[in-house]
């Protein structure tokens, strides 16, 4: 472990210089206007993202697919391993950014944010189903030219489609990380795994909902500066309709599929996949990641972080990293067991 620690200082002292330097700036602007208006409080809070994805070495991009106008960010070398970051329901692709600053010295990084979600723009009737949106993210993967021996990795909602995804292209997916992923198990417990039309409790459609919604997915939230708060709720506010059409289809696509249906879905990933979890997860229950792990063909035993809600890369993205990045170079060795029973055109 002391070349990980190695690894993984030098990114985190860059981005604590950025987050220092922007904190500072912050204070400052602090002493003339204790209450920053809307604008200023968004100008402020794009400011620190975009530090944020400096530091992680991402940069911003923006690229049309078919009727996705989608926004990501890349950072590390198109000659290294692919590895694409999909965030979960209503989140966008800067909750990312404090793993990706482990990942980009090694691997070619991509972070999307989901139709629906963030800076990508879709049409008004647009079908934000996972199947719909796996497919127009296939297409997306397909422009980029990052579909073959990709590795894939996936939070919540975004570990459904992580799923989806590697079912339906097991020849191309090299791996899967799944962390506090969405799914319909036999032993979810919690009101809102059971009755994902709960999860609509969790909206920002408010001024005040926020800090709520924070004390339920995470064990500890962050300590945020007043202006990067309020402007991160009015964006949340301002997408609540859209959030409300994607809990829409969590709950249809639970009426349609069973604990069995599901199974064999996850019976088709081929790719060898680590399993996350946060042990005081109050939105799906750590004893789904058992379950999991027995769904799938190559999963490794689940790692559970202590004192960790649902979100691991926010509340915990140091430790994310460290179980991450090992399970990466492994699997960049392992052979996909369906390369063998390809028969060659000529």
């Amino acid at each position: 472990m002391p070349q990980l620690r190695k690894s993984i200082l030098r990114p985190l002292i860059v981005a604590l210089a950025a987050l220092t330097s922007f904190t500072g700036s912050f204070c400052q602007a602090a002493k003339t206007e204790s209450k920053p208006s809307s604008k200023y409080a968004y100008v402020t809070l794009q400011n620190y993202l975009t530090q944020q994805r400096a530091a992680a070495g991402l940069k911003s991009r923006t690229l049309k697919v078919g009727d996705v106008t989608w926004t990501y960010s890349e950072g590390g070398s198109a000659q290294n391993p692919p590895v694409l970051l999909i965030h979960g329901l209503a989140g966008n692709r800067d909750n990312w950014n404090r793993v990706a600053q482990f990942l980009t010295p090694y691997y070619h990084v991509i972070i999307p944010d989901l139709p629906a979600s963030g800076e990508t723009h879709i049409p008004a009737n647009f079908d934000v189903s996972v199947p719909n949106v796996t497919q127009q993210l296939r297409q997306f993967a397909e422009v980029l030219n990052i579909t073959e021996k990709l590795n894939l990795a996936g939070h919540s909602l975004g570990g459904s489609i992580a799923t989806v995804y590697a079912a339906q292209y097991p020849f191309d997916t090299q791996s899967l990380f799944l962390l506090n992923s969405a799914g319909i198990y036999r032993n979810a417990s919690t009101k809102y795994a059971k009755n994902p039309d709960i999860l609509k409790n969790l909206i920002v459609s408010r001024p005040g909902d926020l800090d709520d919604v924070l004390n339920t997915i995470m064990l500890n939230p962050p300590s945020v500066p007043y202006a990067l708060k309020k402007a991160q709720e009015s964006i949340l506010i301002s997408q609540a309709d859209q959030t409300r059409k994607v809990i829409d289809q969590v709950v249809a696509l639970n009426k349609i599929y069973t604990p069995e249906s599901f199974a064999r879905l996850t019976s088709a990933v081929e790719a060898p996949t680590l399993i996350l979890w946060g042990k005081q997860d109050k939105i799906i229950n750590v004893e789904a990641a058992e379950e999991l792990k027995s769904l799938l063909k190559r999963a490794e035993a689940p790692v559970i972080l202590n004192n960790v809600g649902h979100v691991p890369m926010l509340e915990a993205d140091r430790l994310v990293a460290q179980h991450y990045l090992p399970f990466l170079t492994r699997s960049q060795q392992m052979k996909n067991p369906l390369a063998d029973k390809l028969i060659p055109l000529n």
